[in-house]
């Protein structure tokens, strides 16, 4: 065998077995052992069945659910993806002219102004949560359709509302799952 051939098939075999197999065994162990609800995918349980991930955005559309940050790739949460489009972008503009319309037809007597994060695509198009605004506005629609007094839907959002991120980080939001389901286990489901 060439003198060369022997040391590289070594480094070969020594370098997969260390990258391939030791690394990620190492890691998944410790994700196991140290953060096993978010190395599982962080699942959100509903009925003794797995719903949705509290770390991945969920598409509800109904009208008596609260509605997620849209994606760029199809207006919900089903696939991953962000837009290359600039905020001059005549498909931007269209895009959330479209987003708001249905918005209005879905609330018509809401005349507050649209929270930007109702309307806009994240950057992976996988955003789990909403602002505080975004709730807020959507707090009567959700009220009306589940028959229920605004002040009680509201108080669903102010319980769950997390702050910024570390205190300073971010804007108040809350998570859209979250909020849908305990809405659910609470109240009458939507029909």
């Amino acid at each position: 065998m060439n003198t060369q051939l022997r040391p590289a098939i070594t480094l070969f075999v020594v370098l997969s077995l260390v990258t391939g197999l030791a690394y990620p065994l190492v890691v998944t162990g410790l994700a196991q052992g140290l953060f096993p609800q978010a190395a599982n995918g962080s699942l959100v349980e509903h009925s003794g069945r797995p719903v949705g991930s509290s770390l991945v955005g969920q598409s509800f559309t109904q009208p008596g659910h609260f509605w997620g940050r849209p994606s760029a790739v199809n207006d919900d949460a089903t696939n991953s993806g962000g837009s290359n489009l600039a905020p001059t972008a005549p498909a931007l503009a269209e895009a959330v002219k479209a987003r708001i319309a249905a918005l209005r037809a879905a609330d018509p007597g809401n005349t507050a102004p649209v929270p930007v994060d109702l309307v806009t695509a994240s950057a992976s198009g996988l955003d789990p949560h909403i602002s505080r605004a975004a709730a807020d506005y959507q707090a009567a629609r959700v009220a009306r359709v589940r028959g229920l007094p605004v002040e009680q839907v509201r108080a669903f959002v102010a319980r769950l509302a997390e702050g910024p991120v570390l205190g300073f980080i971010g804007e108040p939001r809350v998570n859209v799952l979250a909020l849908n389901l305990a809405l659910e286990r609470e109240t009458m489901p939507v029909r």
